[in-house]
């Protein structure tokens, strides 16, 4: 195993007994918050942790056996043990890079919120949201997910200003996690009429669904609700009653809105959900800030800032800036064939992941 590797599993055994020392003091559990939060790590830590004691039990063996060697009566016999101490340790090591790998499975299972937001370019800006959206959709209904849309804010002129979706399903964030950041189109809008290429863009934020036991605290004396009448399209009104609700988390300044039921009820429990959701991934990328790999790693840190793919309508092509991708595949893209794209994308960042892990150092 690499020299590097073995440096960051030791700096992780040792966080680990640390955990478990704290976990073994009674005066933890004063503070639950905390003990929730040492425990989560120490179960996610014992995945790769026990394995690793293992493998250096075996590498003890293993230096012990070569001392062997020298003995020519036994040598026969110790060079059949250290090759078997070597096919078990392989055997470790490939258990610990997959662990390694795949230590956000149970993240990646989760349900998620996908949230598509107009940016620059006015209506044609919208109109593009509408072409995104429909683009998740029918990706979606390739995966036999079902999607349910929370809210929605029309475009002046078609599309959308803004529309969140619930897609439920299994493995949904763990294929749509990476969508996070910029989204650019270069067309020439219907509108013009002297052919020149427009250029607009959209957000995507997308955010697991919490469970029950990782849902933060939240004051209600922190909460600002408002309600207001539901409308639809063209400024129509779905209904006549003050059902929407509008959420607003005073510290942070985080504004959900919910009208899609006519339940005011349970427009008030999915605005809920998604702005848990929302405060969550911003406590998120707020420590990722302070984490050197961040910046370094090929995704990004999914903030709306980053700049991830461009729809060159004009060539027929779409490019993902991350890793530099550029495929003449955009009508089938459109119609939702996105892992094109996206198997592209999870192979690069399992491969940066596992080379990150070697090149980590103690900070």
């Amino acid at each position: 195993m690499n020299h590097s590797i073995i440096k960051q599993l030791n700096l992780l055994h040792k966080r680990y007994i640390y955990i478990e020392k704290q976990l073994s003091n009674y005066k933890i559990y004063n503070d639950q918050k905390n003990l929730r939060i040492l425990s989560i790590e120490y179960v996610n830590l014992s995945i790769i942790i026990k394995p690793f004691i293992e493998w250096k039990k075996l590498q003890l063996e293993l230096i012990n056996n070569k001392e062997l060697l020298s003995d020519e009566e036994i040598y026969s016999i110790v060079l059949e043990d250290i090759k078997n101490i070597k096919i078990k340790q392989q055997k470790i090591e490939k258990e610990i890079k997959t662990h390694l790998l795949s230590k956000n499975n149970n993240e990646n299972n989760k349900n998620c919120f996908l949230e598509i937001r107009a940016g620059s370019g006015g209506n044609e800006a919208a109109i593009f949201v509408g072409n995104i959206y429909r683009m998740y959709v029918r990706y979606a209904e390739s995966k036999c997910w079902k999607v349910k849309i929370i809210n929605v804010h029309y475009g002046d002129h078609g599309g959308y200003k803004e529309i969140i979706l619930k897609i439920i399903g299994n493995g949904v964030y763990g294929k749509l996690r990476f969508e996070s950041g910029g989204h650019r189109v270069q067309r020439v809008p219907e509108t013009e009429s002297q052919g020149r290429i427009h250029t607009s863009t959209c957000t995507v934020a997308v955010m697991p669904e919490l469970s029950k036991s990782e849902i933060p605290e939240i004051n209600n004396n922190d909460l600002k609700i408002d309600t207001f009448r539901s409308s639809g399209a063209g400024g129509q009104h779905v209904n006549t009653t003050d059902s929407a609700i509008r959420i607003t988390h005073i510290p942070t300044g985080i504004v959900v809105e919910c009208q899609d039921e006519r339940s005011q009820h349970k427009n008030k429990s999915k605005a809920l959900s998604v702005l848990l959701a929302r405060i969550n991934a911003a406590e998120i990328a707020k420590r990722n800030k302070n984490v050197s790999l961040t910046r370094k790693n090929l995704l990004g840190t999914g903030d709306r800032s980053d700049r991830n793919r461009t729809y060159n309508f004009i060539q027929k092509r779409v490019t993902d800036h991350r890793i530099n991708l550029t495929i003449y595949r955009l009508d089938e893209i459109m119609n939702g064939k996105l892992d094109i794209l996206i198997e592209h994308i999870i192979h690069k960042y399992h491969t940066d992941l596992l080379l990150s892990v070697s090149k980590i150092n103690e900070n």
